[in-house]
């Protein structure tokens, strides 16, 4: 008696391309998508910080009756734990200080983005 030809299991070269060509398609419909959320927490997120440090800077001259000279005067009298990381440059040091009226003491009255570029409104970061 003749042994009939076992086939093996698996998948053809045919069926391996057409279940990459649909994961293919799902993945560039959804990271477009993903990619504009990740844009627009790191947005949600620069605000919350500038918002944070423009308070307690306001915070540390209510108190000293001065400015304070840099940052991390903010975080050496513990107005902050640590400067936070700018989360468009993912820097510390990219902050920009912006010096009181001459005539006043101390360094920092208000800190902006140091990032380039708009954010999704339109709007350059660093005038935020």
């Amino acid at each position: 008696m003749v042994n009939p030809v076992r086939r093996q299991s698996g998948f053809t070269l045919i069926e391996l391309l057409v279940a990459m060509a649909i994961i293919a398609t799902l993945l560039s419909l959804v990271a477009p998508r993903y990619l504009g959320h990740v844009d627009r927490a790191k947005e949600t997120v620069l605000r919350d910080d500038l918002s944070t440090m423009r308070r307690l800077i306001d915070q540390f001259h209510g108190d000293r009756g001065r400015y304070p000279e840099s940052l991390d005067e903010l975080v050496t009298l513990r107005y902050l734990r640590e400067v936070p990381v700018d989360p468009i440059t993912e820097r510390r040091d990219s902050w920009r200080v912006i010096p009181p009226p001459a005539g006043t003491k101390g360094n920092v009255a208000d800190v902006k983005s140091g990032a380039s570029g708009n954010s999704s409104e339109g709007t350059p970061y660093g005038d935020w």
